[in-house]
């Protein structure tokens, strides 16, 4: 395909990606929000958390009603299940709008890392998920009609290498199911497509959800603005360190209404240390809150290992709380009604026993 047309097809796939993009936005307030923080791969966790605030039955099955489920982002990455819950919000997606509630599904940093082949935080498990009776073939295939670039590319790391040792290098890099992974993570795979299509923040009656926050530099950007940005970037996969799905300042990586003036974050692929505030973290509230006419911003990325929690008076919901095993915290949930944003505390599911 000529170069051209490389990038006028790029463009109107980004275009497509953009035009798809659900509304976030929920004028009426609705009776009731559960509001979820980062999983991180933890099924059991997300079961006991969505069981106990009365969203599913003991099969996973919609029981919430009306209620509007919104998940923060961070699905993916470090336990071996972000399949299964992806399977299970999917599902729900279709049985909560058909019972008149709905499920909110937002972008966190490691989804957007998945779709741009950041693979640093997988766990072998999510790979393993995606393995069937044709991997092996699928790995041998794909290693006879790559095997130049693959030879090629590790003899960049060690010139000695023979062609055999080459060969068992790749296999140990690339288990079984990983190839499948990283198809169905791609912007055009079917799990690519789904995360390209959700919202990276939302605005559900008066309060605004967002994965890590939103910084001085985004409070006054339209929240349709940042949604066809990020959608775009990600689509796209840019791995630039200023695109808004990498910036430290922009709403998958921001830290700062978490307290964190300046960070070293190692899973970033931004600059390590993100710009010091000029605003206390109240002041930052503000503003977003005037902005956006909203009563409270909820965010997750960060955890408060101590449990979920409504802080600066009700402005600030704090949703990642370590759910899942890999942190060990405290899993929860907080409801939102017409009576403000109240925590819940969720008893932490045993521990499945080794294969």
């Amino acid at each position: 395909m000529p170069h051209a047309c490389k990038r006028w097809f790029g463009a109107l796939l980004v275009l497509l990606a953009a035009m798809v993009l659900p509304s976030p936005a929920i004028a009426k307030q609705p009776e009731r929000i559960v509001a979820i923080g980062d999983l991180h791969g933890d099924h059991a966790a997300w079961r006991a958390i969505a069981g106990g605030a009365g969203l599913v039955d003991a099969k996973g099955r919609w029981t919430g009603g009306k209620t509007v489920l919104v998940q923060t982002g961070d699905i993916a990455d470090r336990g071996p299940d972000s399949l299964k819950i992806i399977r299970d919000l999917m599902r729900i997606e279709r049985e909560a709008k058909r019972a008149g509630g709905r499920v909110v599904v937002l972008v966190g940093n490691h989804e957007a890392m998945m779709l741009t082949g950041d693979l640093r935080y997988v766990h072998p498990g999510e790979y393993a998920a995606f393995a069937d009776k044709r991997s092996s073939d699928r790995r041998d295939d794909f290693y006879s009609a790559n095997r130049a670039a693959i030879e090629a590319f590790y003899k960049t790391k060690d010139p000695a290498l023979t062609p055999d040792a080459i060969r068992a290098r790749w296999i140990a890099d690339t288990p079984l199911g990983k190839l499948e992974h990283q198809a169905a993570w791609h912007p055009s795979g079917e799990i690519g497509r789904w995360i390209v299509e959700r919202p990276a923040v939302a605005r559900i009656g008066d309060t605004l959800f967002v994965h890590g926050g939103l910084s001085p530099a985004y409070a006054s950007v339209p929240i349709d603005e940042i949604n066809r940005r990020v959608a775009a970037a990600l689509s796209a996969r840019d791995m630039e360190r200023s695109s808004i799905i990498n910036d430290p300042t922009g709403p998958l990586w921001y830290r700062g209404l978490a307290g964190m003036t300046a960070e070293t974050d190692a899973a970033s692929p931004a600059p390590a240390v993100a710009p010091v505030p000029t605003l206390t973290v109240d002041q930052q509230l503000d503003q977003i809150l005037t902005a956006t006419g909203a009563r409270r911003i909820a965010i997750g990325h960060t955890p408060l290992m101590s449990g979920v929690a409504a802080t600066h008076g009700g402005k600030l919901v704090r949703l990642d709380s370590g759910n899942s095993r890999a942190y060990g915290g405290m899993p929860g949930y907080v409801e939102i009604t017409a009576g403000g944003a109240v925590a819940h505390n969720v008893p932490r599911p045993p521990a499945r026993p080794a294969p």
